[in-house]
């Protein structure tokens, strides 16, 4: 049993069918989560210990990554990726502008520029021919180094025609997967170098806060281990300074090197136990977000055109979110009134997202973009209710209240 608030079965989901208001998004904790919480409580280590090292080797094993190297956000994640390939000022990375804020932030962190990438109007995910034509405009001086494609919603992008582009151009790719956990092949760098996750609550396995890069690259991922802690190495192998390191050939065993600037980016026990926990789960909970979104599929399509599902796509699917394209101007309502009466009848809503470049720090940077495609997925999109512990009949609520706005 999946115990939310109010608690309920995902399969049968009465108690959540007569809660007053469904959000959009919500973690399915249990009674198994709650215990394995409790033992890692009970245990010697609150902090870093050897839960860390069995979450990753678990996360490792549920994507068919090579290597998973933990932290505490999704930010961070992608972060550690940046910082694993030397991204400095000067380099340039492509950004699909439909995305969360960290994936550009990140670049900006490492102090290099952010090239924004359109996107498909319907899906809202990079294309091949978006990634070319932003490479086409990286400013002169500066040296392209990467590109990050999103799988916004869950939605794989076509990472084999985005490889082929990498490719040509002589750059690396690093997966925005945040949303794309579970979807199959994804985490496993089979077209890139690194991928990076993210256990928010409202993912599809929550830590509370947290996130993940899985890489086949043993280098970097023992690189993105010591910046997640400080820049901090305890490999005798490693250390420069010998004097200080040992004594008479033995090395000294409180001591250790900062050979370059880190973070405190480390997951800790508890959340890792949880995490643990959690990745049982997870063929469970997608199982059920399938089944949410084959319904939803079924009880939208007498409103489509006006309220159509975003196209799913061929290359799987991490079902983060459940997005709609809506026809706000031909019902008549904005966005924002549109919004308030679903959640008068009791449905949560949010719209993922805003495209970065309309950001007042971004387009104090690079002044206004033209992007169409990013523009027209952004006006028409809408994120309706979609966790596993939804009923069907929560979902037939949903359409209900939609068809009602639609008249």
């Amino acid at each position: 049993m999946f115990l939310t608030k109010p608690n309920t079965s995902c399969s049968d989901g009465a108690a959540l069918s007569a809660a007053k208001f469904i959000p959009y998004g919500r973690q399915s904790i249990d009674a198994e989560d709650i215990a394995a919480v409790v033992a890692a409580l009970q245990s010697d280590y609150l902090t870093t210990g050897p839960m860390v090292e069995a979450f990753e080797q678990a996360f490792a094993h549920a994507t068919g990554a090579e290597h998973a190297v933990s932290c505490n956000s999704g930010t961070a994640a992608l972060h550690l990726a940046a910082l694993a390939f030397d991204l400095q000022p000067g380099d340039a990375v492509v950004v699909p502008t439909l995305t969360f804020l960290a994936t550009a932030n990140v670049v900006r962190m490492c102090g290099a520029d952010v090239v924004f990438s359109d996107v498909d109007p319907h899906t809202g995910l990079v294309t091949a021919t978006a990634l070319e034509e932003a490479l086409a405009r990286v400013p002169a001086g500066k040296s392209v180094r990467a590109a990050f494609p999103v799988h916004l919603n869950g939605q794989v992008c076509d990472m084999e025609a985005l490889s082929r582009v990498a490719v040509e151009a002589g750059i690396e790719m690093v997966e925005d997967a945040c949303h794309a956990l579970g979807a199959p092949g994804i985490g496993a760098t089979k077209y890139s170098q690194m991928a990076c996750f993210s256990t928010h609550a409202v993912k599809a396995v929550a830590t509370g806060e947290g996130g993940v890069v899985t890489t086949a690259d043993a280098e970097r991922a023992r690189r993105m281990r010591s910046l997640r802690s400080h820049g901090i190495l305890r490999d005798p192998d490693r250390f420069r300074q010998c004097e200080l390191a040992f004594n008479r050939g033995t090395w000294n065993p409180w001591y250790y090197e900062m050979q370059e600037i880190g973070w405190n980016y480390r997951m800790p026990d508890i959340l890792c136990a949880l995490g643990m926990s959690q990745l049982k789960k997870l063929d469970e909970f997608s199982r059920r977000r399938r089944e949410i979104a084959a319904l939803y599929d079924e009880l939208l399509r007498p409103l489509f055109p006006a309220i159509q599902s975003v196209p799913h796509g061929q290359d799987g699917h991490g079902w983060h979110l459940y997005a709609v394209l809506v026809d706000f101007a031909g019902f008549g309502i904005s966005r924002g009134g549109a919004m308030e009466r679903l959640r008068a009848a009791g449905v949560g809503t949010q719209v993922h997202y805003l495209p970065v470049h309309r950001q007042p720090y971004y387009r104090g940077l690079y002044g206004d973009l033209h992007l169409p495609g990013a523009d027209s997925y952004y006006e028409r999109c809408l994120s309706l209710p979609f966790f596993p512990a939804m009923s069907n009949d929560d979902v037939k609520r949903v359409v209900t209240a939609l068809r009602e706005l639609a008249g």
